[in-house]
């Protein structure tokens, strides 16, 4: 079966009623977590984009906490499947400042838990400064205002 374009699907869904709809909606959520990720960063978390950035942190700290540090090999697919979720989560939101910050954020704190498996790994070298390359990217499509608060920041991490 191929899928239906955008224009196609909204030509439609104007031709639902509002129950109809909430229906479609539900039965969405109900088949796919993404999709259920999604809903409820609209419902309840896009109003306050400072909040959903503390929340992202706080998940990323946790996932990271519970990396075994046994073997490199682990720590690595740990930090691999870290990033996979915040990249996901940032995808969400779609703003440029969110994505700026989390990266940043992700880079310092991957400095911060674990500097001795980053100087050892060219992998965890070269994903950390691929963050770095897209963080600056994000930076530079932004205010200049907030352009020099992340800069700021950004430069904080580069020292390390």
């Amino acid at each position: 079966m191929k899928a239906a374009t955008l224009s196609q699907l909204k030509k439609e869904l104007k031709n639902k009623t509002e129950e109809e709809k909430l229906q479609l909606i539900l039965q969405l959520a109900r088949f796919k977590k993404d999709n259920k990720e999604l809903l409820t960063y609209c419902l309840f978390e896009a109003h306050d984009e400072n909040g959903y950035r503390e929340l992202l942190k706080e998940s990323l700290h946790a996932s990271l906490a519970q990396a075994n540090q046994g073997h490199l090999y682990y720590v690595k697919k740990t930090i691999r499947k870290s990033l996979r979720n915040l990249k996901k989560q940032i995808r969400y939101s779609g703003q440029k400042e969110t994505e700026a910050v989390m990266l940043i954020h992700f880079c310092a704190t991957i400095q911060e838990f674990f500097p001795k498996e980053v100087s050892k790994s060219n992998q965890l070298q070269n994903m950390i400064a691929k963050q770095k390359e897209l963080a600056m990217k994000a930076i530079s499509s932004l205010h200049p205002d907030l352009q020099y608060d992340l800069k700021k920041e950004y430069a904080l991490i580069l020292q390390n």
